[in-house]
């Protein structure tokens, strides 16, 4: 009966299938002469015999001694075909490839030993097999038997040689899915091999990775978060090689799509992901120039919640995300391209982004998103005029309210550009804009008595830095002259307001204004704050004393014998006296021993301070105003005809009318506290 195996003989066939190694080995030998011999007599037919044989006999037998004396042999095979082993290729590598999964630990240790000779011999030709090479391969390194790993790594050196020396006709594009699939793999092993191979590929000259990393991209930066250190270091190796040819050719790159995929991993709970991601938005930021404005919504997300990292451990992410701000602002103001980066800008998604982190975020974010608004106002605010309306609110209700100092005045920039903006191109005071922004400012004092007195001040008086100080008083006082409900809130905002008037520098040119009420400007302003002032009057008697009107002070110290001294009202004289002494009562000081209009102005500022004096108890502020009158002359001796003030008999201010207002205004406030007093019985 003719020999099954033919033409490998039957002892060499049970020695193949035998149990032990050496037998095995000796049979492999014995077919690797056979198929030298048959190679030199040209006898391909007998060859493919022996392929056949072992493949079908052997190798996919379900012995395991078979399995391995058939790879054994296959690799001899190989050996003996030397070039050759490339007219049999896919005969001996598909068998080998099967049992590469096989569940004998052994028999997979012989695979790939196997293939390794095999490849090692076939060289190039073992390149149209790569794909499932490369999958045996990135399964081998993960193999929890040691042996097998270490062949693995063996096999996978040599298949990057060959790859190397033939980068020429290597299918690049094959391989990137193959990557694809296996780049988010969790094992650390498997990580090591792929970012082994991109390493490998991207060093070789003939080869453009960069063409393909926006497919790897999201990957890559997904094993930064490794466990093993070495890995990290592999990874931020790759990444800095990736970045530096980009650098040097940005055109090589498809910068728009890793733009992508940056903004997405900047937003990683993992600091060392979050650092290199920022870090390559900021170089993309510089080589994009005003295009990567496209993208700025997606950036904003990324970047502005890092600029509140405070931890040392987070600083660097901080600094990266600053510079990226930065640079962005440049590229909206940069004078020579700002009309084509401009055209890159989607405002619309922009102030989407920058409303949303105006709320509920910390205090350094904050203020870099008001910046940005007021930054994007001042730079195009014809596009951004249609965004006021929406942000008008959250400016209000959220910023003035925030606990931080910065935020609240940052806010305040931003309000006073959107209503400066809109009234650049009136010359009057009563503009829309103006009104519209301190109805709500009051509306928000009203609502809430605690946030006017700790806020009011701060915020009023950065407004008067920011706007015209004379518009906001004025409309102020308008707005405030319609009141007639809460009385209370009218009477806190005009002491608020009166307070940052006699006291704060920056309203030097209105205390001017109202020292000479002669003039027609002066006098209408003053008549419009004294009306909203007689809801407060010790700061209609300061209004008075800043206007030079002493006839007309005298006359409401008098006055107050009949209005009724509260604790406040005790309070807010206790201070007007300690004003009298400050530089900005210099003139009224002078005006104690001044001799012009035959003394007029003297012997009716004394008499008023001396009514007041008596209104006083002995405190403090007393003895301090009893002590400046005792240096001045004294007027009592003199006879009683006083003339009027210089500056009320050279106005048109009708100081009769206003009188009989105060005294109007007076006797509401008065029907309201005992309304309240009454209410309160009950």
């Amino acid at each position: 009966m003719e020999n099954a195996f033919a033409p490998i003989s039957e002892a060499c066939v049970k020695a193949l299938s035998d149990k032990t190694y050496e037998k095995r080995k000796v049979a492999a030998l014995e077919i690797e002469k056979m198929v030298t011999d048959f190679k030199t007599k040209k006898n391909m037919t007998q060859i493919k015999r022996i392929i056949d044989v072992l493949s079908r006999d052997f190798v996919r037998s379900n012995d395991s001694n078979k399995k391995k004396g058939g790879l054994i042999a296959l690799a001899a095979t190989s050996i003996a075909l030397g070039k050759d082993t490339e007219k049999f290729i896919e005969d001996i590598v598909n068998p080998i490839m099967n049992c590469l999964i096989d569940n004998d630990n052994r028999v997979r240790f012989f695979a790939s030993e196997s293939l390794y000779n095999v490849v090692k011999v076939a060289r190039g030709a073992v390149l149209p097999f790569f794909p499932s090479v490369f999958n045996a391969l990135s399964r081998l390194v993960t193999d929890p038997d040691q042996s097998i790993k270490n062949g693995s790594e063996i096999l996978d050196r040599l298949l990057k040689d060959i790859v190397i020396e033939s980068s020429q006709t290597f299918d690049l594009d094959a391989f990137i899915p193959l990557v694809r699939e296996r780049i988010m793999v969790k094992s650390s092993f498997a990580r090591q091999f792929i970012i082994s191979w991109i390493s490998v590929l991207n060093a070789v000259p003939e080869i453009n990775m960069v063409m393909f990393l926006p497919e790897i991209l999201h990957g890559l930066f997904q094993i930064l978060e490794d466990p093993l250190p070495e890995i990290q270091r592999m990874c931020e190796s790759l990444l800095a090689q990736f970045l530096k040819i980009i650098k040097l050719d940005p055109t090589a790159a498809d910068i728009p799509k890793m733009t992508n995929v940056l903004i997405v991993q900047a937003q990683s709970s993992n600091p060392l992901i979050q650092f290199y991601a920022i870090s390559w938005i900021k170089e993309f930021v510089q080589l994009s120039g005003g295009e990567i404005l496209s993208f700025s919504s997606g950036i904003f997300t990324a970047i502005l919640p890092c600029l509140a990292f405070e931890s040392d451990a987070k600083k660097n992410i901080k600094d990266c995300a600053n510079a990226v701000n930065l640079n962005l602002l440049e590229l909206i103001s940069n004078g020579e391209d700002k009309q084509k980066n401009l055209s890159y800008l989607d405002l619309n998604s922009v102030m989407e982004v920058l409303r949303q982190y105006l709320v509920h975020s910390p205090v350094p974010t904050k203020i870099a998103v008001l910046k940005w608004v007021h930054h994007l106002f001042t730079e195009v605010h014809d596009e951004m005029s249609e965004h006021a309306n929406k942000l008008f609110p959250v400016l209000l209700r959220d910023c003035l309210s925030d606990s931080s100092d910065e935020v609240v005045l940052q806010a305040i920039v931003v309000l006073a550009e959107i209503v400066n903006s809109a009234t650049v191109k009136g010359n009057d005071f009563d503009q829309t804009q103006y009104r519209q922004f301190l109805v709500e400012l009051l509306n928000l004092f009203s609502e809430n008595n605690t946030f006017l007195e700790k806020r009011g001040t701060l915020i009023i008086r950065q407004l008067c830095r920011l706007l015209n100080a004379e518009y906001i008083y004025r409309t102020f006082a308008e707005i405030l002259l319609e009141e007639r409900i809460n009385l209370k809130i009218a009477s806190t905002m005009v002491r608020t307001l009166n307070m940052i008037l006699l006291t704060t520098s920056d309203l030097f040119d209105l205390r001017n204004m109202l020292h000479d009420i002669r003039n027609e400007k002066s006098a209408s302003l003053f008549e419009c704050l004294y009306r909203c002032w007689a809801h407060c009057p010790v700061s209609t008697l300061s209004l008075c004393l800043l206007a030079q009107c002493y006839q007309h002070v005298s006359e409401i110290v008098t006055l107050f014998a009949d209005i009724e001294i509260t604790v406040d009202f005790l309070v807010e004289i206790d201070k007007m006296v300690q004003l009298i002494e400050s530089p900005i009562f210099a003139s009224l000081r002078l005006a104690l021993i001044s001799h012009s209009n035959d003394n007029a102005d003297a012997q009716h500022l004394s008499r008023a301070l001396y009514g007041i004096l008596m209104l006083l108890p002995q405190t403090e502020a007393f003895h301090l105003l009893n002590n400046r009158l005792k240096c001045v002359p004294n007027y009592w001796s003199q006879p009683n005809k006083i003339s009027k003030s210089t500056n009320e008999s050279q106005c048109n201010i009708k100081f009769d009318e206003l009188f009989i207002y105060f005294k109007h205004i007076q006797d509401l406030h008065h029907q309201k506290r005992v309304e309240k007093r009454k209410k309160n019985q009950f």
